[in-house]
């Protein structure tokens, strides 16, 4: 079974992502920040992940670039999921490598529709 790691420090958010995700066949691996997401990466690396970018101890940029430099931190794909929604945030995140971008709030078929954009679905 495919894995999305779903880092947001709100526990809202990711009970929604949750819910979504697993309604498309993704087992689910939860952080709250960046800092214990890539903790998660370290012992095993998701197929997929939905990332905030505004969160305390690490942000989801700085996340961004600690997996990406990670050995095998290339293959997931990253969704931003945020409130962030000017133009140089987005290019700033897939700059960074983030594969698409999702806006908040967010439902099943924006979420569907970008994970088969990225090649996930």
């Amino acid at each position: 079974m495919r894995t999305c790691l779903v880092v947001d420090d709100s526990s809202v958010i990711r009970k929604v992502a949750r819910r979504i995700l697993e309604g498309l066949d993704f087992q689910i691996i939860e952080a709250e920040d960046g800092e214990k997401a890539l903790e998660a990466c370290k012992r095993e690396l998701p197929d997929a992940v939905l990332l905030d970018w505004n969160m305390p101890v690490m942000d989801g940029y700085e996340f961004l670039g600690n997996l990406r430099r990670m050995p095998g931190g290339d293959v997931p794909k990253v969704v931003f999921c945020t409130t962030e929604n000017d133009v140089a945030h987005i290019a700033r995140a897939l700059h960074a490598g983030a594969n698409e971008y999702i806006m908040k709030p967010f439902d099943k078929e924006i979420v569907t529709a970008k994970f088969q954009e990225v090649g996930l679905l």
